[in-house]
């Protein structure tokens, strides 16, 4: 098991102080296809990555997995990794079942503050002017799964996507922006709502153009809670996987995902 340095949050600690709030969904039986993905969850466990070693396994992921796919170009480091990584408001997960590395995503919290991201340079001449209006996006990117998981594990897209969920409702951000290739698009429209909003565009390191897409999250966030209930979360577990540590405190070394919780209180 990779470790990203720090201490491990157990069943245990998320449930001191958590919050048993439970979604309007939840007055409702979940479909079998949620049930499924709730029973998935409980092998799960999502880990930010910043260590040498787990940074190493997630760039490796993602080359193997974009090499399968014909994104990128054979390269000698065999390692997919960008200037993007390293800034302030990256987060880089593995996502892990029953410890094993089966799929990788990488985060942005686009503001003011920290306007960059990988969407807010390739579509700068759209988005610019929005982050200086006020309006905030979250940036998913570097979605890469495992290719012989992805076969047996055919809901781990949604998975890893669920962090995208969780940073929308921590952030309070305004849109979700997705950068996919053209035959991508449905999926995230029939999951999140999204919209078509800028035409393709070359995207740095892959070989295949890609299309912005958006979701408004106060629109679409609470729909898309309400019809995949596994997609919801605590406050704590938002906070486990986007709050950084202050100075001298250690970061957790795995979070577990909270859904089933919303389900277990209504």
């Amino acid at each position: 098991m990779f470790s990203c340095g720090g201490t491990r949050v157990t069943m245990e600690t998320q449930l001191i102080g958590m919050p048993q709030v439970a979604s309007k969904a939840t007055s409702q039986a979940p479909s079998v296809f949620s049930r499924h993905i709730m029973d998935v969850l409980e092998h799960i466990e999502y880990r930010l990555c910043d260590g040498a070693e787990d940074l190493e396994a997630i760039y490796r992921l993602r080359y193997k997995s974009y090499l399968h796919a014909g994104m990128v170009k054979p390269d000698a480091s065999r390692m997919v990794k960008d200037k993007f990584d390293d800034l302030r408001n990256s987060y880089r997960f593995g996502v892990f079942f029953d410890g094993v590395l089966v799929s990788t995503i990488r985060i942005h919290y686009a503001s003011a503050k920290y306007p960059v991201s990988p969407s807010t340079q390739v579509f700068g001449d759209v988005l610019a002017q929005r982050l200086a209006a006020g309006e905030t996006f979250v940036d998913p990117s570097r979605f890469a799964a495992d290719t012989e998981w992805s076969t047996s594990l055919r809901v781990l897209p949604y998975v890893t996507l669920r962090l995208a969920v969780v940073a929308c409702s921590h952030f309070k951000s305004t849109y979700c922006l997705t950068a996919v290739k053209e035959e991508h698009a449905g999926f995230y429209h029939r999951i999140f709502r999204s919209e078509h909003a800028v035409p393709p565009r070359t995207y740095p390191g892959l070989t295949v153009p890609v299309h912005l897409f958006q979701s408004k999250c106060s629109e679409n966030m609470q729909a898309t809670l309400d019809r995949f209930p596994f997609f919801n979360s605590t406050a704590f577990e938002q906070r486990m996987l986007f709050q950084r540590p202050k100075s001298g405190e250690l970061a957790p070394l795995t979070i577990l995902p909270t859904a089933k919780y919303f389900r277990e209180a209504a």
